[in-house]
C-alpha cells in the first residue's frame, strides 16, 4: 500500500515482509494505492466486523415494522409500543462506554464474542415474548449485547489495519450499517406478512452466529490496551443510572415525577463530566469538550442530527400502515428508501471532505436534512407514494452531507493520542441522539394518547401526532445547523 500526500518530505517509510508504506506529505489532500493484498487475519476481521455491521442495524430496524402487529397481537398501549425501541437504545447508551473500557482492560475480541452470543439469547427471548415486560426486558439484553458489538467493532478494526488503509475499511463498515439500516425493514416487513412478527426477532440470528464463528476460530488476537489501568465503578454507576432516570422519566411525562426524574438525570450526567475530568481511568476522556471547539461542536451537532433524524423509523411505520394501510413489506420498501439513499452517497460525501471543508459539507446537510424533515411532517393519508419517496430521498441526502464529513471533522480535529476518546464519542453521540429521539417520541406518544391502544377511533389524532413530531424535528436542525457552521475549520489546520 502506497500512500502519497502533495509535499515532498518524505514522514515515514515502514518495511516489512511483502509490504511496504511510503508517506510523502505535501499541502494537499491523502491518495492510496493498493500495492498488495491483505493479510489472512486482515481478510478475517473485515468478514467478521462487515456482517456484524450488516447484523446489528437489521436487528435495529427490522422490528420498527412489525411495531403495528406486536401492539394488537399484545394489546399494547401507545406508551408501551415506543418502548420497544427505546428499551434497546437505552441499553446500548447505557453500556457503550462501560463495554468500551473493559474492552481495552480485558480484550477488544472477547467483549465482541461475548456481545454476539448475548443478541443471540436475547433475540430468542424477545421470539417468546408473552407481554410488554418480557418483551421490553428482550430488547433491553438486545441493546446490551449491541452495546459490546458497537464498542468493539471500530477499535477491532483500528489494531488490525494500519493508517493507510484504515480509512477505507472504516468506510466499507458504515456503508453496511447503511445497507442493514435499508434492508432491515424490507427482510422484516415480509417475514412479517408471511411468517409473523416472532420470527422477525430472529432474522439477524445466522448472522450473529457466523460472526461469533468466525470471531472464535478464524480471527486470532485479542487487542488489550497496554496499560490496562482500572476500572471507573463510579463513574459507570452515574452514567448509567442518569441515562435510566432520563428514560423513566420520560414515560412518566407529564406528571410531576416525570419532571424530577427527568431533571434529576440530566444532573447525573452533569455529575458525570465533573466525575470524568478528574478520573485517572476515565470511561470518556470529556477533557476534548472543554478544550476543543471543532471536536465539541461537532459531536453536539452530530448529537442534533441523530436526534431528529432517528424517530423516522417509528414515525414512518405508524404512518404507512395505520394512516396508509400498507402490508409491513410495502412500508418496508418504502421506508428503506431513506437508508439506501445514505448507503448511496454516503462514501461519496466522506471523499469530499478530504478537498472541501468539513463544516461546509454538514452544514448543508443540516438544511437539507431539515427540508426534508418539513416535507414528511406536510404528509398527510392522502399523499401520494411518491410524494413520500421524495422527502425520504432529500432527509437521506441530507443525512449523506452531513455524517461522512462530520465524522472526519470529528477525527481530523483531534491528535492522535485522543483518537481513541474521539471515537468513543462518535458512537456514544450517535446513540445518545437516537436514544434521545425516542425520548421525545415517547413523551409525545404520552401526552397525546398516555395508555390507549392506536386504533381507527383516533387514527386523526394519530396524524397530528406524526406531524408535529417532524416538524419538531426540523426545528431541532436549526442548533445543529449554527454549531455546525461556526464549529471551525480543519484542513488549514493540516496544512
Amino acid at each position: 500500500m502506497v500512500l502519497i500526500s502533495s509535499t515532498s518530505s518524505v514522514r515515514t517509510i515502514a518495511r516489512r515482509p511483502r509490504r511496504c508504506i511510503l508517506v510523502l506529505e505535501k499541502k494537499s489532500t491523502q491518495v492510496m494505492l493498493p500495492i498488495n493484498s491483505y493479510t489472512s487475519l486482515q481478510k478475517s476481521v473485515l468478514v467478521m466486523v462487515l456482517l456484524n455491521a450488516l447484523s446489528v442495524p437489521i436487528m435495529l430496524s427490522s422490528v420498527n415494522v412489525a411495531l403495528p402487529h406486536i401492539a394488537a397481537d399484545l394489546e399494547l398501549s401507545a406508551l408501551s409500543v415506543s418502548w420497544i425501541p427505546t428499551a434497546f437504545l437505552m441499553a446500548s447508551a447505557m453500556f457503550i462506554l462501560v463495554f468500551g473500557r473493559l474492552a481495552d482492560m480485558f480484550g477488544r475480541k472477547k467483549i465482541f464474542l461475548i456481545g454476539a452470543v448475548s443478541v443471540v439469547f436475547a433475540s430468542i427471548l424477545a421470539s417468546l415474548a408473552t407481554g410488554a415486560v418480557s418483551l421490553i426486558g428482550a430488547r433491553f439484553l438486545q441493546g446490551v449485547g449491541a452495546a459490546m458489538l458497537y464498542a468493539t467493532q471500530m477499535a477491532i478494526v483500528s489494531s488490525v489495519f494500519p493508517l493507510a488503509t484504515r480509512g477505507r475499511v472504516i468506510g466499507l463498515v458504515i456503508s453496511f450499517i447503511y445497507i442493514g439500516l435499508a434492508s432491515g425493514p424490507l427482510f422484516g416487513g415480509i417475514i412479517v406478512d408471511q411468517l409473523g412478527w416472532r420470527i422477525n426477532f430472529l432474522l439477524q440470528i445466522p448472522l450473529a452466529i457466523l460472526v461469533f464463528c468466525i470471531g472464535m476460530y478464524k480471527v486470532e488476537g485479542d487487542w488489550a490496551a497496554d496499560e490496562r489501568g482500572v476500572f471507573d465503578f463510579t463513574g459507570a454507576l452515574i452514567y448509567c443510572s442518569a441515562i435510566f432516570i432520563i428514560c423513566t422519566g420520560a414515560s412518566f411525562l407529564p406528571s410531576s415525577t416525570g419532571y424530577v426524574l427527568m431533571v434529576a438525570g440530566l444532573i447525573g450526567v452533569g455529575i458525570f463530566f465533573r466525575q470524568a475530568r478528574s478520573s485517572n481511568h476515565p470511561l470518556l476522556d470529556v477533557k476534548l469538550f472543554f478544550t476543543n471547539r471543532t471536536f465539541t461542536f461537532s459531536a453536539l451537532a452530530s448529537l442534533i442530527m441523530y436526534s431528529a433524524t432517528f424517530m423516522n423509523v417509528v414515525l414512518l411505520s405508524l404512518y404507512l400502515q395505520y394512516l396508509k394501510g400498507l402490508s409491513p413489506s410495502a412500508a418496508g420498501l418504502i421506508m428503506m428508501i431513506q437508508p439506501l439513499t445514505m448507503a448511496v452517497f454516503s462514501p461519496l460525501m466522506g471523499k469530499l471532505s478530504d478537498s472541501i471543508e468539513p463544516r461546509i459539507l454538514s452544514s448543508a446537510g443540516m438544511f437539507v436534512t431539515a427540508m426534508g424533515l418539513v416535507l414528511l411532517g406536510m404528509l398527510n393519508s392522502n399523499s401520494q407514494t411518491s410524494n413520500i419517496a421524495i422527502a425520504l430521498v432529500v432527509t437521506g441526502l441530507g443525512f449523506s452531507l452531513f455524517s461522512s464529513p462530520n465524522v472526519n471533522a470529528i477525527m481530523s480535529s483531534v491528535s492522535r493520542k485522543h483518537l481513541g476518546a474521539a471515537a468513543a464519542a462518535v458512537s456514544t453521540t450517535r446513540i445518545l441522539g437516537q436514544l434521545f429521539s425516542m425520548v421525545l417520541i415517547t413523551l409525545i406518544m404520552a401526552l397525546t394518547f398516555g395508555a390507549t391502544q392506536i386504533e381507527p377511533a383516533n387514527y386523526f389524532e394519530l396524524e397530528k401526532t406524526i406531524r408535529f413530531s417532524f416538524y419538531l424535528a426540523a426545528g431541532l436542525c436549526v442548533p445543529g445547523l449554527f454549531l455546525s457552521a461556526v464549529r471551525g475549520t480543519i484542513h488549514s489546520r493540516q496544512e
